[in-house]
């Protein structure tokens, strides 16, 4: 693994700012998107050796952005219509955000001559393979690159390690939030998980974000978790990537903490419901990581979670963290 202290080197820099061309990449979306497509990011750079990496992606994900190696630049974008690109046209436009027609429509406007995307009918200019909804996330943007004459390695996922250091190194992540109430597993059940767990032994900590403090409290409180014990709201995301990336094992919902546990190898349970983890769980043959499905689809967006994911019960739970725990001693 390369050397990376987070910010790119003199050596690196100086490439940057002599590159021949531009590639402008899409996917200004949130932390799972980005670590799902690593491989993909990790191909256009092997690709275009000489040219600069950009990528249109918030702003709140840069540090995580600086470990995938792949990126010399990141453009502040929110959205397909935040995309505001006032430089010199890029020399490709690849569309990793999604299957258009207005991200493939807002990568036009950059005035690029060449696009990789999806096709799509509104679009009838841009040709593409067709836009899958069965494939995984990482794979579709291997496959996209794969179709244009680009190798990408979809098991190319690991970060390299954070360089904020932590106080909280060894600990159990319990991170009980998800951007919808239908992934989210009922408080109660993640709290006697954790409990038990700090009964086994083992420190925990209760990440989440400022939103979800309220819900890390609840859970703390109840699982007998000390208040201290709650990082979330506390922590930016360059600190939690640092707390995952030394935990001894995460426990969480379909969220981006799943993919930061896979990104930085760390053993985790992730429990799915509206969704399959054959689209958006952790590789199969990554066997740290448990994805736990009850093999019921759902509304993602949900105001309740999902009647497959209440099906998962705390003793399987507790059991599979046990054992992932015992294999992978820290």
């Amino acid at each position: 693994m390369n050397s990376w202290n987070g910010n790119p080197t003199p050596e690196a820099t100086d490439a940057a700012a002599t590159a021949d061309g531009t590639v402008l990449v899409l996917r200004a979306r949130g932390v799972g998107d980005l670590l799902t497509a690593v491989p993909a990011l990790r191909a256009l750079r092997k690709s275009f050796p000489a040219k600069r990496i950009v990528l249109a992606a918030p702003e709140h994900l840069r540090s995580l952005a600086d470990l995938v190696e792949a990126v010399d630049r990141l453009h502040p974008t929110t959205g397909v219509d935040d995309l505001h690109w006032h430089s010199e046209a890029p020399d490709l436009a690849v569309n990793l955000h999604g299957q258009g027609p207005d991200s493939v429509r807002g990568l036009l406007g950059t005035g690029t001559d060449e696009i990789i995307a999806h096709r799509h009918p509104e679009v009838p200019g841009v040709a593409g393979p067709h836009w899958r909804p069965e494939l995984h996330e990482i794979d579709r943007w291997c496959r996209l690159l794969d179709d244009n004459g680009i190798t990408a390695d979809p098991t190319d996922l690991l970060l390299a390690p954070p360089p904020r250091p932590t106080p909280h190194v060894g600990t159990v992540v319990v991170h009980p939030g998800a951007s919808s109430a239908a992934r989210r597993w009922p408080a109660d059940r993640f709290a006697w998980v954790a409990g038990r767990l700090q009964e086994d032994g083992h420190e925990i900590a209760v990440t989440g974000r400022a939103e979800d403090l309220g819900l890390a409290r609840a859970v703390a409180a109840a699982g007998g978790i000390a208040p201290w014990r709650v990082l979330a709201g506390h922590t930016g995301l360059d600190e939690l990537a640092a707390v995952v990336a030394s935990a001894r094992l995460v426990l969480c919902g379909d969220t981006g903490v799943a993919h930061l546990a896979t990104a930085f190898g760390t053993p985790s349970v992730v429990l799915f419901g509206p969704t399959p983890p054959t689209l958006w769980g952790p590789p199969p043959w990554r066997r740290r990581h448990r994805a736990l499905w009850a093999g019921l689809t759902g509304e993602a967006l949900a105001e309740r979670p999902a009647p497959g994911l209440l099906e998962l019960d705390q003793e399987q739970v507790l059991g599979e963290a046990r054992r992932l725990l015992e294999r992978y001693p820290f």
